[in-house]
């Protein structure tokens, strides 16, 4: 893997469809990456100003394939989660598109933790020439500990946030939470999309980053549950206010919690997990490790610069090799509307 050498500020663009408001974790972190870039001087508005693009994952994937052959002496430089099927529990076939963009279109990877990048070399990727690890962290701006509320009525706070209604974000965990907590000691709050009805934890609906983090600032505990998450942004978000993780041991999980959380393997040893945490909050909370997006963006910025500076050809996407990329696509998207529609018949 390359290091994060410095090297010329060459101007990005992020080619990624951005969405406003209430959204998962990755759009609010690109979308903070691009106002650090701007506020760096760095930030291209179109793909055909930039000296880099930087994409994401499968996202905008056709639009990456036209830009790359529209812009072929341009680095291209791609962030990586997943691998996807595993914390989705279906295999549409999104990452062999992930693994072909990175074969055929990317001339540097990042990757959001050491846990993706092992995952997608299992599944066959070729080490790329030009890669490194970048952990997630959120907009200290607004995700921060400054003003945390104490509890009203003396019970420790635990919260859990989830866009996604997905069974492996961890309901089997909220649910036997939701049965079993000691409610007279704590008290819990769930924000977000979930499967099931809670009969004891608060279920607060989607908020926008404003809102996720003024609700965390009166929380004291982060439960996060999701199995074979490549690295929450919503723990990183939590960690960044203050809350000591209580985390499943999975995915890219204990590369963020590090020292400054308890760990635990199933719904089983959860709450003794939670107890754990909470018998000495102030010494995790000192531990909680110290990430910032301007320290990402940095990192960042820094990859690309190495990317664009590194000699020889740019990766060239032939016609047959983009056809080929579009196949994979159009093939994700019939598998993905087929387990929807096995989804729907289940219901």
């Amino acid at each position: 893997m390359v290091g994060l050498v410095g090297s010329a500020a060459p101007k990005i663009h992020i080619l990624f469809p951005f969405r406003d408001g209430p959204w998962g974790g990755g759009n609010q972190l690109l979308c903070a990456l691009r106002e650090s870039f701007r506020a760096r001087g760095q930030w291209a508005d179109a793909p055909g100003d930039a000296d880099a693009v930087l994409f994401d994952s499968f996202n905008a994937a056709e639009a990456v394939i036209a830009w790359k052959r529209r812009l072929p002496q341009v680095p291209f430089v791609h962030r990586i989660n997943g691998p996807v099927h595993l914390y989705r529990g279906e295999d549409s076939g999104i990452d062999g598109v992930v693994m072909r963009l990175a074969e055929r279109a990317a001339d540097g990877v990042i990757f959001q933790s050491d846990y993706t990048r092992k995952g997608f070399l299992r599944m066959g990727l070729r080490e790329p020439p030009l890669s490194t690890v970048i952990l997630n962290a959120p907009d200290q701006r607004i995700f921060h500990a400054e003003g945390r509320e104490p509890s009203a009525d003396g019970r420790l706070r635990l919260v859990a946030v989830s866009w996604s209604a997905n069974w492996n974000k961890g309901f089997d965990v909220y649910r036997h939470f939701d049965e079993t907590l000691d409610f007279s000691r704590y008290e819990m709050t769930f924000i977000g999309n979930s499967p099931i009805v809670f009969r004891n934890i608060r279920h607060l609906p989607p908020q926008d980053p404003a809102g996720v983090a003024a609700l965390l600032r009166r929380a004291d505990i982060y439960v996060m549950a999701s199995r074979n998450d490549s690295c929450s942004n919503s723990l990183a978000e939590a960690i960044s206010s203050g809350l000591v993780p209580v985390a499943l041991n999975s995915g890219g999980n204990p590369e963020l919690v590090g020292e400054g959380g308890v760990l635990f393997e199933s719904a089983a040893d959860a709450l003794a997990a939670v107890e754990r945490a909470a018998a000495d909050l102030g010494g995790f909370r000192a531990r909680l490790p110290q990430r910032s997006v301007d320290g990402v963006a940095a990192a960042y910025a820094a990859f690309i610069a190495a990317v664009y500076a590194a000699p020889g050809p740019r990766k060239r996407l032939s016609a047959a090799a983009a056809l080929g990329v579009k196949a994979r696509i159009l093939a994700s998207r019939a598998r993905s509307k087929w387990f929807a529609v096995k989804r729907g018949l289940k219901g």
